[in-house]
């Protein structure tokens, strides 16, 4: 099983610290949300997780495995953080199999499949450019989940969707969980939390303040 482990990360930039001590678990099948008003953490802490930042002390484990140490990063990750970049001057279909061909792992049918799966028309010319916003996070979704990863490291993932939109990714995001996947969300939203979400970690200035186990109806 998927595990992400935490202990006592800390990290620090000069005297500012960003991340003060903090320590989490979570697991596969599992959605897990990170609430917070901007700069608290959370996505400082999804930067650990996938290995890009290094801590000042402490460690993340991914299912057992050093992050920085027996790995360089989790190999069954997908990510959305912070604003999802794209080459605006070619299709979203283009982007993700430009993305895909950097670990050629998977091919045309994951991609369409991946497409599909999010709302979006894989035939479709246009390019990224002249997407919507909430198009372009669809895209965003849907090369985070092509790969078919264990785990999903998402940083405000429905932003710029409308309410059916959102209702829609609701049912990707559930499933995906469903699967068994582990997923950790960051978001603004108390619906997205509420609806999403088996528990919550709430950050404050780089310390989490609060842990909360939901029941979940959906």
């Amino acid at each position: 099983m998927n595990t992400i482990e935490i202990r006592n990360l800390t990290k620090k930039y000069g005297q500012t610290t960003v991340l003060d001590n903090v320590s989490a678990y979570f697991e596969a099948g599992k959605i897990y949300g990170l609430v917070g008003r901007n700069g608290s953490g959370k996505t400082m802490l999804m930067k650990h997780i996938c290995g890009f930042v290094r801590p000042t002390s402490g460690c993340v484990l991914i299912s057992g495995k050093t992050v920085g140490k027996d790995i360089a990063m989790p190999d069954s990750l997908g990510i959305i953080i912070e604003t999802p970049g794209f080459l605006p001057d070619y299709s979203g279909k283009k982007n993700l199999k430009l993305l895909a061909a950097l670990r050629n792992r998977i091919g045309e049918k994951e991609i369409v499949e991946a497409m599909k799966l999010v709302g979006l028309d894989p035939g479709m010319k246009k390019h990224v450019g002249k997407y919507s916003l909430g198009m372009r996070q669809r895209l965003g979704i849907a090369q985070a989940l092509m790969e078919d990863p264990d785990i999903l490291l998402l940083d405000e993932p429905l932003s710029g969707l409308d309410n059916d939109g959102v209702k829609e990714m609701y049912q990707v995001l559930l499933s995906q969980k469903e699967k068994g996947k582990l997923i950790v969300i960051a978001s603004h939203s108390n619906e997205d939390i509420a609806v999403l979400c088996n528990e919550i970690f709430r950050f404050d200035k780089g310390r989490i303040v609060g842990h909360e186990v939901l029941s979940l109806t959906a």
